[in-house]
């Protein structure tokens, strides 16, 4: 019998959703294919944004480097902490990769971060509480060193991660610290840690120092690991330029050494101190007290100004180098004339001399300039004339910034508005100028006549590309009198130094010609009165150059305040710092002592390939040290080079082949040491400056490349007896000069008169208020 057919509406519509659901599935699939796009959202992206990772090429910030390369300030490699605490890190239980043991880790990092245990445990918990992948410990977790993290490492603390970092590190520590600043590391809105300079150089040229930073893309598996077979793109890093001074690191060093015995001793309230070249306008060294240790900031105050560009000062009888300059260019100036020293009226004014308005009866004005007479100046006044003489303070520059390469420059106030402010101005006072006026002022008197411009920026470049961007040449700034006029200038300067009435004697060297001028000044309070603690509330200052004849260093000291002994004057603290630098400096410099004997020289032949003890015995014969830096045999080079001139006395090194046999280094400088690291190959580590006095291997001793040997270096001053004057004890009063020398009482403008009851008390270069002359 036929079965009847019959349709089955249930199953039809069962094929139709099904049927439904596959069409639109399939234009979906379709659709997606087509477009790249899901919801308006690529999903190239999203995948790419899923599964690429970015790694940060850290820039390095630039260099400050001395004149000679030497580092200033430069990036070193530190280290920062990172704790895993995401689970899905570790994919053995084996080999954990995050932190299963929070306590255990936090106690065992709290020995090492110096931070309490449970703010370690707290950041590491509340990061596992908010499904955090890593967390980090702030400060405490940052900068640390390579050998710290050895021994973090070998705690095998599991999920500790250490990522590579880089710190500002100053290796001089506290090295013209006001003139260098400091660069700290800031947190970004994105997150990043940028090196940014807070002060001084570091942040005046922060632009340039700062690098720009690269990155590295690439893809990886949702466990981290990279893809086989994945491209990566790298944008490099581009390093900051550096920062080439025209400072010397040797000559800082002797500054910095010697203003630091100086502070220990006397406890100023502040120094301020300047070396420049005066033939170029380069400073060589600044630097000032209190100071502080860049690495650390210790030290630092609220006092953040470079204070030989930024203060003002009244500069004392150092302003009488300009006056004399002025009289002598003028035909003004006769050193033979007299004149009646001790007071001089002016109008309803009278100016005595810093020995109480006793004086010295009538002398020269050659005596009187050596003996820092006031009233001389104000003979000379009357001779140039105020304006004339005003026409000259500003030839030489004051009142007006120099126009070096720092900021802020302040340009000093010179008092023009009555005629006792052009003749306080003659010897110094009332006035204001800044200690790098009086350096380039100074400048001309020890070049020739012709003032230079100061500058510290030698060089900026680009260490990979080489590009120079900034490139500094010495600059004329005037020439305000002739090459005569300075000469002679030079020449009465350095008679204050020599001559038995000079106020500049406790500045003499041993070796080399001084020409100079002390001074004293008095140090406004906050009152707006002058300071009045005698002789321990005035700043002196010395503006010195050497040698005299043919100056090639030109310094400007000053010393506020300092707590001196009943039997000292002011000049002694100045003194112990210019004369440690100065003759320190010279021979650093090696500027040829003056009296002395012409040494024999020889002309080195080729000695390569010839026998070294036989070398080395012709050599003795000349009186010239030959050292072998290996076994005996023939010579494989030598230094110095084979046609260069040495001295009697000298060292010349001869590279033979065969183990290195250390020589007794006593003696040796720097640029020796050197020399025979390059031609031995022993790495030699060199501790401090100036000229060998010990090291770690004896003579004799065979060394490999590989051994490092430690030679300790003392500046000239531990092996050259200089001359220190202690102090001017037993000079009769009336001899000591500015060496005695103290500011005058007039108040500031405005401050109420001040009564003196005891004439012997009167302070140096004093104006007393008297009653009107009829």
């Amino acid at each position: 019998m036929k079965k009847k057919f019959r349709f089955q509406w249930g199953a039809f519509l069962l094929f139709l959703v099904f049927a439904g659901l596959f069409f639109l599935l399939t234009a979906r699939i379709v659709t997606i294919q087509a477009t790249g796009s899901v919801e308006g959202q690529e999903l190239a992206a999203k995948a790419a944004a899923k599964y690429s990772q970015e790694e940060v090429l850290s820039a390095k910030r630039g260099k400050i480097i001395d004149r000679n390369g030497e580092v200033i300030a430069e990036d070193t490699l530190t280290y920062k902490v990172v704790a895993v605490v995401d689970e899905s890190a570790t994919q053995k239980a084996n080999n954990p990769r995050h932190v299963t043991d929070a306590e255990k880790t936090a106690e065992v990092l709290s020995e090492y971060l110096s931070t309490p245990k449970e703010k370690l445990l707290s950041i590491l918990e509340t990061g596992m509480e908010k499904d955090r992948y890593q967390v980090e410990f702030g400060v405490a977790g940052r900068e640390i060193s390579h050998t710290k993290m050895l021994e973090m490492k070998e705690e095998e603390l599991p999920g500790i991660l250490f990522v590579r970092d880089l710190k500002r590190l100053y290796p001089n520590g506290a090295f013209a610290s006001h003139l260098i600043g400091f660069a700290l590391k800031e947190e970004q809105e994105n997150g990043q840690m940028v090196t940014k300079g807070k002060m001084g150089l570091e942040a005046i040229h922060d632009e340039v120092l700062t690098g720009k930073n690269g990155k590295i893309e690439f893809s990886t598996d949702k466990w981290g690991f990279l893809l086989p077979n994945s491209e990566s793109a790298v944008t490099e890093a581009v390093d900051g330029s550096n920062v080439q001074l025209t400072l010397d690191k040797t000559l800082q060093n002797f500054l910095e050494e010697a203003m630091t015995k100086v502070q220990e001793e006397y406890s100023p309230e502040r120094m301020i101190a300047v070396i420049a070249d005066p033939k170029t306008g380069e400073i060589l060294g600044m630097s000032q007290r209190p100071t502080f240790d860049p690495n650390t900031r210790e030290g630092l105050s609220e006092n953040w100004l470079n204070e030989s560009i930024e203060l003002t000062i009244e500069p004392g009888s150092p302003m009488k180098m300009f006056t004399l300059a002025a009289a002598i260019e003028e035909g003004k100036w006769d050193p033979n004339a007299y004149y009646e020293s001790g007071t001089y009226k002016f109008y309803d004014r009278t100016i005595g001399d810093h020995n109480s308005r006793r004086g010295w009866g009538s002398i020269t004005f050659l005596e009187g300039f050596q003996r820092s007479s006031n009233v001389s100046m104000a003979y000379l006044l009357e001779r140039l004339g105020a304006e004339n003489f005003q026409s000259y303070i500003d030839a030489f520059g004051f009142g007006q910034k120099t126009g070096i390469d720092l900021p802020n420059e302040a340009p000093g106030k010179i008092l023009d508005s009555s005629p006792v402010d052009t003749l306080t101005l003659t010897y110094g006072q009332g006035s204001t100028v800044t200690p790098i006026q009086m350096i380039q002022a100074a400048s001309a008197i020890a070049n020739g006549g012709v003032m230079m411009k100061p500058y510290i920026i030698d060089q900026i470049k680009n260490p990979d590309t080489g590009e120079v961007t900034h490139k500094s040449e010495p600059e004329k700034a005037g020439q305000p009198i002739t090459a005569e006029t300075a000469n002679q200038v030079r020449d009465i300067l350095a008679s204050t130094v020599t001559s038995e009435h000079g106020s500049g004697r406790p500045f003499a060297l041993q070796d080399y010609s001084v020409a100079g001028k002390t001074g004293t000044a008095q140090v406004p309070g906050e009152d707006g009165r002058y300071i009045n603690r005698g002789k321990n509330g005035y700043l002196y200052s010395f503006v010195g150059m050497a040698p005299a004849e043919d100056p090639e260093l030109l310094i400007y000291i000053g010393v506020q305040q300092p707590n001196l002994p009943a039997s000292e004057y002011g000049s002694v603290p100045v003194s112990k710092i210019f004369t440690s630098v100065m003759e320190n400096g010279l021979k650093y410099m090696n500027i040829e002592p003056e009296n002395t004997k012409e040494a024999k020289t020889m002309t080195l032949g080729d000695y390569t390939g010839k026998s070294a003890s036989n070398v080395s015995a012709h050599l003795a014969k000349q009186g010239i040290t030959g050292v072998v830096t290996g076994d005996s045999g023939k010579v494989v080079s030598q230094y110095p080079a084979a046609g260069e001139t040495v001295v009697e006395g000298s060292t010349v090194l001869l590279k033979t082949e065969g183990a290195a046999v250390l020589p007794d280094f006593a003696g040796w400088s720097k640029s020796e040491l050197l020399a025979y690291q390059s031609l031995s190959g022993i790495t030699l580590e060199l501790a401090g400056e100036g000229f060998a006095v010990g090291q770690s291997l004896t003579a004799g001793s065979k060394v490999a490349p590989a051994e490092p040997v430690v030679v300790r270096l003392q500046p000239p001053s531990e092996l050259f007896k200089v001359q220190m004057t202690d102090g001017i004890e037993g000079m009769p009063a009336e001899e000591a000069g500015d060496a005695n020398e103290e500011a005058p009482v007039e108040e500031l403008p405005g401050a109420e008169e001040e009564i003196v009851e005891d004439p012997a008390e009167v302070p140096a270069e004093e104006i007393i208020l008297e009653e009107p002359v009829e």
